[in-house]
């Protein structure tokens, strides 16, 4: 016969017991603890956002409301309407810089991304020296006034050193920045050179990201080297070379400082890019208001292409799966 214990079972803390998991504690000290993670959080975000309201959202505001108005800085702002988009759409000069200006794009990123593609290629698939992608940077650590400078010394009729070039072969010299057929094609051939650099790095990094052993599949399977760029590396970088193409395209559009060193607008206009024309009214006639009507229009326009490119490349999706 067994006779029961009278001393009652103990009784073990909840979750003490092995297999039973203790429930994370919430409450006060948990919100707090997220209150604070905020707060470091705002500190941290605070000066970009200042930045970003103060030199960006407050101008791109103020300019929109100055495309509404006459303004010269010595009266108030004078309430017009839509007179200043009526006078842009009459002008033709407004036309024929927004026509030098996607002239200038077409050279400029054609040939810059055809350049830094095959620059990119190359330092994937033969080299991957750090001193060599360090020196095709180089020109890009240049400022834009510099290099319009240096080639405006290499280039001129006289004494350019490639104007002797030429001439030391035989040839006739070549007026590159006073001539109207050739100014523009030699200001985006200078901006190539300087851009070309970065923004094959920028390929470059998207190439890293495609799996080396997809190339090696191609190989074994007999693929040449111009199949696997066509099969494998464009359709592969196409995210990469979309965020680029919409980079590329914006800053192009937004040409000046070149413009401004070399030819002044010049000859005949031949160079006059909206940008250029946009600063002569503000800056030169101290016509605010049309000037920032002509903003406006090119925000619209750069807006608009880059949701039209954003969607024909499909800058969002990746075919690597």
């Amino acid at each position: 016969m067994t006779i029961a214990s009278s001393r009652p079972p103990s009784r073990l803390p909840v979750g003490s017991a092995e297999g039973v998991r203790t429930k994370p504690r919430t409450g006060r000290a948990g919100a707090g603890e997220n209150r604070g993670d905020g707060r470091l959080a705002a500190v941290f975000i605070a000066p970009a956002l200042l930045g970003f309201v103060v030199f960006l959202l407050w101008p791109t505001l103020r300019g929109i409301y100055l495309s509404f108005t006459r303004f010269n800085l010595l009266t108030p702002a004078e309430w017009v309407g839509l007179d200043n988009y009526t006078r842009m759409v009459q002008d033709p000069i407004f036309w024929d810089s927004l026509t030098v200006t996607v002239e200038y794009v077409i050279i400029n990123i054609g040939v810059q991304t055809v350049s830094a593609l095959a620059i990119a290629v190359l330092l994937q698939r033969l080299t991957q020296s750090a001193l060599l992608r360090g020196i095709v940077l180089t020109p890009y650590l240049m400022s834009n006034v510099v290099a319009g400078i240096v080639w405006l010394w290499i280039l001129d009729t006289q004494l350019g050193i490639g104007n002797e070039i030429i001439a030391a072969v035989g040839a006739d010299r070549i007026p590159f920045l006073a001539d109207e057929t050739w100014a523009i094609p030699t200001i985006a051939l200078i901006n190539v050179w300087r851009h070309v650099g970065y923004t094959a790095l920028l390929l470059f990094a998207g190439l890293q990201a495609i799996p080396g052993d997809m190339y090696e599949a191609a190989r074994v399977d007999g693929a040449s080297e111009w199949r696997m760029f066509w099969r494998i590396t464009m359709p592969l970088l196409r995210p990469v070379l979309a965020v680029v193409l919409i980079m590329t395209v914006i800053g192009s559009f937004q040409v000046f400082d070149t413009v401004a060193v070399t030819t002044g607008g010049g000859p005949a206009n031949a160079t006059n890019v909206l940008q250029f024309y946009i600063y002569g009214a503000a800056f030169g006639r101290f016509q605010f208001g049309y000037a920032s009507a002509m903003s406006v229009a090119l925000l619209v326009v750069l807006s608009a292409i880059t949701v039209i490119q954003y969607r024909l490349t499909r800058a969002g999706q990746s075919d690597l799966g």
